[in-house]
């Protein structure tokens, strides 16, 4: 497992809630010249979403060079994979993936953790294609902060976030430049300075996530709503309590560990 050590800037809290209350009257382009000055391990993550297309068309226009890192889950739809080497070779960023541990390819992801993990295990699947992933990412980049394109109007756990928040427990910072847009200004901002975007959003999707568990959204929804349908899912554990998600995975594999053993006894 890799080392949770992140060299991090120590805010205490009077101090966030001074910076938040800045960064919450200044422009997205303006949280992201604080956000370049500032961090000397800067990153950008994103799974080619709007919102981080429009963060990464900024920083090129603004002359910020900032590497990404993209946790291909496996098992995204062809259309993400495709904007994201649209999108690396409009913006030329050094592009970091991730994959899961040990997996290069859907059919070895099968065989380590059998067919539909999401549907059996959700915790294990989550913490398997993006938490362990991401971690990993973080300790090998040594990332101090990542610029993220969560909103607020996605509503769910992000409707209180901030504009920079820090990660219990890890000291990881994230930046949040767009979390007081709204999708319609996400949308404006791609089709006025043509930045590439999925082509899923033109058949109705709004929130692009793995293709099992993701659908268009219908008129009068939620743009998340397409995400996790049918259950009260709201997140993938990306920006969850890391190590709450850890144990509750730890467990999940004890579980199955244990019957295993009766089952062979």
């Amino acid at each position: 497992m890799p080392s949770l050590a992140t060299p991090v800037l120590q805010f205490d809290e009077s101090q966030l809630e001074h910076i938040n209350q800045r960064l919450a009257t200044m422009q997205p382009s303006q949280i992201l010249d604080w956000a370049h000055v500032t961090f000397d391990s800067l990153f950008q993550e994103t799974a080619f979403g709007p919102s981080g297309n429009v963060i990464s068309d900024m920083l090129s226009t603004q002359g910020i060079s900032v590497p990404v890192i993209f946790l291909d889950t496996l098992h995204h739809f062809d259309e993400t994979l495709d904007l994201a080497r649209r999108s690396q070779q409009r913006y030329k960023f050094k592009l970091h993936t991730y994959k899961p541990d040990g997996c290069d390819d859907r059919a070895a992801f099968v065989a380590k953790h059998g067919d539909e993990l999401w549907k059996r295990d959700d915790t294990v699947y989550d913490y398997s294609v993006k938490v362990e992933p991401a971690r990993r990412a973080y300790s090998e980049l040594r990332a101090r902060a990542v610029l993220t394109g969560r909103r607020k109007s996605q509503k769910g756990d992000r409707a209180t976030m901030q504009v920079v928040e820090i990660e219990k427990g890890t000291g990881l910072i994230k930046i949040n430049p767009l979390a007081n847009w709204t999708f319609d200004q996400v949308w404006s901002y791609l089709r006025a300075h043509e930045v590439p975007y999925n082509v899923l959003l033109d058949q109705g999707y709004k929130s692009v996530g793995d293709y099992h568990s993701t659908r268009p959204v219908k008129e009068g929804e939620d743009e998340r709503a397409g995400r996790w349908a049918g259950s009260e899912k709201t997140e993938c554990g990306l920006h969850k309590d890391y190590f709450a998600m850890r144990a509750a995975f730890v467990a999940s594999q004890k579980k199955q560990n244990n019957s295993i053993a009766v089952t062979a006894a």
